[in-house]
């Protein structure tokens, strides 16, 4: 995200900026910046950087929490409260779940990005980063992570159930102590993170209070997991082509790196998509047949794009993979969720 930030006397004509500063009795500073013996000093606010608006600043916060991927979650979340409350629908206890889980993923990306900020400064996709582009001190970065994950387990322990808050402290610890590290290491880290990327269908169910059928087949339930969990690798494997240079710059263990011919995404990808069509029909057992044909296009359509990044694994058709699976997941659960289920 790209954020302004307040000119400074280094970007001024270094003669006249000199000639000022003789004028009004400023005194010279190492690297042409210029202190006046006549007004004091102030100090910037921690974890702020000398230069930026606020405006920039707040940008820079909300870039912390990975806005993008926050909103994948709790949409999914909010599908999850939706589907186990059987018709018994409650706003504030929606919204309990909505905002903790929110709070609990905005922590996870920004203990992400202090961890990786040493590699995010390396990487031309990641270097403006608020780390890296020294907008956020990486002291406030981990104050904000703490006090967004206190926060969040906070209000889903006191607005739904323990158990949604165990459940996002686990999904937590999944994403921030496995996951990332991971990547540093082995390509299992998609698996890892894929499992943190599922879990908050778990706590939306055990937001409502279900906590018995979180431990049986509960078809809604596991499907909603499980498809949530397949669709990631074709979707992570589009990623992980197109940004692959970036990632074998700073030795990050992908899929990508190991295989620089594609060919290893590529079947991962299509081994994945061949299990999200069955997967994402499942629901017909009990949704009937007015459910089965556009649960079926649709994962053949996820099929589809993903055999052709197999076939010819090209920039192109990693985007086509990448925008396809950004419709194809909001698609199948408006389905779901319009659909009578019995």
């Amino acid at each position: 995200m790209s954020v302004g930030c307040m000119p400074t006397i280094e970007q001024a004509d270094q003669p006249a900026a000199e000639a000022l500063a003789g004028a009004y009795g400023h005194a010279p500073l190492p690297g042409g910046i210029y202190a006046s013996s006549a007004l004091p000093a102030h100090p910037p606010l921690p974890g702020i950087a000398v230069g930026h608006s606020w405006p920039a600043v707040a940008a820079a916060y909300v870039e912390l929490t990975k806005p993008r991927i926050a909103i994948l979650e709790l949409v999914v979340t909010a599908a999850a409260v939706y589907l186990a409350s059987w018709g018994q629908f409650s706003w504030s206890l929606w919204w309990a779940c909505i905002i903790g889980t929110g709070l609990v993923a905005a922590s996870a990306s920004s203990f992400n990005m202090w961890l990786e900020r040493d590699l995010d400064a390396r990487m031309p996709r990641t270097s403006r980063r608020p780390l890296p582009a020294g907008i956020i001190s990486p002291a406030a970065a981990l104050l904000f992570g703490w006090v967004t994950l206190l926060a969040g387990l906070a209000i889903l322990a006191a607005g739904t159930t323990l158990l949604a808050a165990a459940l996002g402290f686990l999904t937590w610890l999944s994403y921030v102590a496995l996951y990332t590290p991971l990547k540093r290491h082995s390509t299992s880290n998609t698996a890892i993170g894929a499992v943190a990327g599922a879990l908050p269908v778990l706590i939306g169910w055990a937001a409502v209070g279900h906590t018995g059928t979180l431990f049986t087949a509960e078809l809604r339930l596991w499907t909603l997991f499980l498809v949530l969990y397949i669709w990631q690798f074709p979707h992570f494997m589009a990623i992980a082509w197109l940004y692959r240079r970036d990632y074998t710059r700073v030795g990050m263990q992908m899929l990508t790196v190991v295989d620089p011919t594609g060919h290893s995404a590529g079947v991962l990808a299509l081994q994945t998509a061949v299990f999200f069509v069955p997967l994402a029909s499942a629901p017909f057992l009990s949704a009937g047949a007015i459910y089965l044909v556009p649960a079926v296009a649709i994962g053949l359509a996820y099929l589809w794009l993903s055999y052709c990044f197999f076939r010819e694994t090209t920039d192109h058709n990693a985007r086509r993979l990448l925008r396809g699976s950004l419709v194809i997941l909001p698609a199948w659960l408006l389905l779901l969720l319009a659909t009578p289920l019995y």
